[in-house]
Formats: structure tokens, sequence, C-alpha cells
């Protein structure tokens, strides 16, 4: 544990110049690359200010403890993934059913670096269950919002079910892409060419 009963009790601060937001910004990039690298409980405050080259004292300063850096970090992965589905709505209009294909089963790919600690995030709570399901529900609505944004006669059963199958399909893109996956140099590209038969086949008939 790294902190006392009296910093348990104490709110992070919230920086109101931007020296400060920018201090806190690289505190938590620093948190979440080691947390990624090393998980939640093996990462301790003192590495935290090292990888962020802050002082030990300036990082208890914005979060009294590791739990207050983990909230903090979870609540930013969260808002990036929320921003990018937001983003994704509001051009699917304007993309080909190809294109839309080829951002979908890249998006993981494309955003999983800025959040990348989420799993281990994740793991480290005791109401992991209730996040991830909540993450999983964020993603499939994403999708399906932009879904039905391409292909406006498509019903939202059926754009659930859709949007299940190419989110299994994002996960394993991006598992191959960080050799997490059974892959082969070749093996992204099927991926792409499968998500986007899929997905023309699928929409094609609910278009305008």
């Amino acid at each position: 544990m790294d902190s006392n009963s009296s910093s348990k009790k104490r709110a992070p601060v919230q920086p109101s110049r931007a020296a400060g937001r920018q201090r806190v910004s690289d505190i938590l990039a620093a948190a979440s690359e080691l947390m990624a690298e090393r998980g939640y409980e093996a990462t301790t405050m003192a590495e935290i200010a090292l990888r962020a080259g802050a002082k030990i004292g300036s990082l208890y300063r914005f979060f009294p403890n590791k739990e207050a850096v983990a909230d903090a970090l979870l609540q930013q992965n969260i808002a990036v993934l929320n921003d990018e589905y937001s983003a994704l709505a509001q051009k699917a209009s304007e993309l080909s059913l190809e294109d839309l294909a080829d951002v979908l089963i890249d998006f993981l790919t494309v955003h999983y670096p800025r959040v990348k600690s989420l799993s281990a995030l994740m793991e480290a709570r005791t109401d992991r269950l209730e996040i991830r399901s909540r993450s999983r529900q964020q993603a499939l609505n994403g999708i399906a919002t932009a879904l039905t944004i391409a292909a406006p006669r498509l019903d939202n059963d059926t754009a659930k079910d859709i949007a299940a199958v190419t989110l299994n399909q994002m996960k394993v893109m991006r598992a191959m892409t960080t050799k997490d996956a059974p892959t082969t140099a070749g093996a992204p590209a099927e991926l792409r060419r499968m998500n986007r038969l899929y997905l023309l086949d699928r929409l094609t008939p609910y278009q305008k």
C-alpha cells in the first residue's frame, strides 16, 4: 500500500495552471506505461515519479496514493475511447463501407497506445466485472451507432449483432499486431479483407 489512512481521504488535486495540468498528464502517461508493462500491483509511486521525471513530493501533491492515480487513469482511458467512438460516428456517413470496415478493424490497434493500461487497471479492481461490462457496452454502442449511420435502415438488434462480431474481429486484429495471438506476416491483411466482405454483405441491403 502506497498511502496511509489520512492520504486515502484526500481527493486528487485538480491543477488550475497549465504547468500543473502538464505535470498531471506526464504522471498519468508514466503510470499508464508502467501498469501496462508490469501490472497495477507491481507498479510503485516511486517508479511512476521517476518515469514521469517528477519529484515524489510533486506526485503526492497531485495524487494522495496509487489508487487515486489508477482511478484518474481509468477515467481518462474510458473518456479517450468515448471521444474516439463519437468521432467515428461523426464521420461514418462520409465513409464508404469499405473504408468504414478498415477504420473499425484498426480502431483498437490505432488507439491502443493511448489506453494500453486499461486491462491492467480493470484486473486490479474489485468492481472489474462491472467496469469490463460497461467498457464492452461502450464499444458495442459506438460500433452500432457507426453502422446505423452508414446503413440507416439497419434495425437496432441487427446492428448490435453485427457490432458484436465486428468487435471480436477488432480484438483479434489488435492481438495480431501486438503478437498476443498466433499470426503470420499476411494474416492481418486477410482479416481486414474478411471484415470488409462481411460488412459489405451485411450492410449493403440496409443502405438508402
